[in-house]
């Protein structure tokens, strides 16, 4: 399993960790990933993901999984995630449809 958010698509990078004498040796910066289990309203059923910190940051910030999943780039996306952001846009169209009908 790669060390990879699934939302925003960070992933581990490499630098150097330098001493006081300024010798370089090498290092991994490897994002803070999180097991969560995160809830989508619209679809009304839970999702487990393994995300960074800041993203988990984020999705609180734009009020939840569905309205992340909507705004979000579909590059930075794993393939779970994408198959959850085609589900909601159909769960959408069929709501506005039927609305409309109505």
């Amino acid at each position: 399993m790669t060390r990879r958010c699934e939302l925003s698509g960070k992933l581990p990078l490499s630098g150097q960790r330098r001493s006081h004498a300024e010798n370089k040796s090498k290092r991994k910066f490897r994002p803070n990933l999180c097991e969560v289990t995160l809830m989508s309203d619209a679809l009304g059923r839970q999702v487990r993901l393994r995300i960074s910190a800041h993203a988990l940051k984020s999705v609180e910030h734009r009020g939840g999984l569905d309205a992340y999943l909507l705004k979000a780039r579909d590059e930075e996306l794993s393939l779970r995630c994408l198959r959850l952001k085609r589900e909601l846009r159909k769960k959408a169209k069929s709501a506005k449809t039927a609305s409309a009908a109505a």
